[in-house]
């Protein structure tokens, strides 16, 4: 029985070595405003991980079973000071300053899994 759902996303960030450690920076441990984890953590987001490669972005988001994802995420984009943490990370970002937080992150498509 599956007790969790996992996505995957990417993001590229600019290609600058400050912009990528400023980035690093803001989500080292205890960093991240607690205001933006705990919003994650209410609407089911039971985990995340990022991992860096030069400048792109790989996210591992594990949510509970029933999270659904567009629905979700546009409640967290609701939620308090959420649109002011999107904001402060565009900087790094290699997207649209008007993107979403979900158009940013591209979704993934999972090709193989051991069996």
């Amino acid at each position: 029985m599956q007790t969790y759902k996992r996505y995957c996303k990417s993001l590229t960030l600019i290609d600058d070595q400050e912009l990528i450690l400023g980035y690093i920076a803001v989500h080292a441990k205890g960093k991240v405003w607690p205001v933006i984890t705990q919003g994650m953590k209410d609407v089911g987001i039971l985990d995340m991980e990022i991992y860096l490669l030069e400048n792109r972005l790989f996210m591992i988001m594990d949510t509970v079973v029933d999270f659904d994802h567009e629905k979700d995420l546009a409640a967290l984009a609701k939620m308090p000071r959420q649109s002011e943490w999107e904001d402060y990370v565009a900087q790094f970002q290699n997207s649209s300053e008007t993107a979403s937080a979900d158009q940013k992150w591209q979704l993934m498509e999972r090709i193989y899994k051991l069996d």
